[in-house]
């Protein structure tokens, strides 16, 4: 059934992630698509393509590219609800924990009537129109990745008036649900304090960056809270009591 691996993968309890439920196909060749960022166990980009009633997704770990001469790794992952593709906040413990921004969204147009021909052909194409990622796009399946199990495909922008070699992960980091925020200012709005205790990843180029996040969204919270905690003082008694 749609959307089962999606929700045996998850606490509803613990995740503020949707629960979800299958969608309605739309008509028309118009659909939603997204991009969320995830700063989970190792920074990653999530592409999303509405269809069916559910988001196609796929991990691109080194994000999208506009430079037509490059190939990024994209592993196709577990169906996500159409109520994901607005999703912007913290998962604090569990599957995916971490981070997660939207990055991108808008529409997409398959350039086949036959998406699902298409996809079990390993051969997708489609156009993007979002506020970062636009123009002809490629899905291409390769022989897989690693010992994964899971379909994996390289994601490609075609050469047109959209791509290019700028960098769009390094020009345009930020959300674009909340203009101008970045993880900090996410992790900030929620519980940056639980992940003092417990992040996502703790060594390596990962941990160092959570670590980074983590110490900027704190004093964040720490400016924007008329009443802080009284842990520095709790401290200072500890201090105390050693001496």
């Amino acid at each position: 059934m749609p959307l089962d691996e999606y929700r045996r993968k998850r606490d509803f309890t613990k995740s503020p992630e949707p629960a979800g439920e299958p969608a309605a196909a739309t008509g028309g060749e118009t659909r939603y698509f997204c991009v969320q960022k995830h700063l989970a166990s190792h920074l990653h980009y999530d592409l999303r393509l509405e269809h069916d009633g559910v988001l196609l997704s796929w991990a691109v770990p080194k994000g999208p590219s506009l430079d037509w001469n490059d190939k990024r790794l994209a592993m196709q992952v577990e169906d996500h609800p159409i109520e994901y593709g607005s999703f912007e906040g913290v998962i604090p413990e569990g599957y995916g924990a971490g981070v997660v921004m939207l990055w991108d969204y808008g529409t997409w147009t398959p350039d086949t009537p036959d998406v699902d021909a298409a996809l079990r052909k390993g051969d997708f194409k489609f156009t993007l129109d979002g506020f970062k990622l636009k123009g002809s796009w490629a899905l291409v399946r390769t022989k897989g990745y690693g010992d994964s199990g899971k379909p994996s495909w390289l994601l490609i922008k075609h050469k047109d008036h959209w791509s290019g070699p700028i960098d769009i992960t390094e020009f345009a980091p930020l959300s674009v649900k909340t203009p101008g925020a970045d993880f900090a200012d996410i992790l900030a709005t929620d519980t940056p304090d639980l992940w003092t205790r417990n992040p996502p990843a703790k060594t390596g180029d990962t941990g160092k960056l959570f670590q980074r996040i983590i110490a900027a969204a704190l004093a964040l919270k720490a400016t924007h809270d008329p009443n802080p905690p009284a842990a520095p003082a709790k401290r200072r008694r500890a201090r105390g009591a050693i001496r």
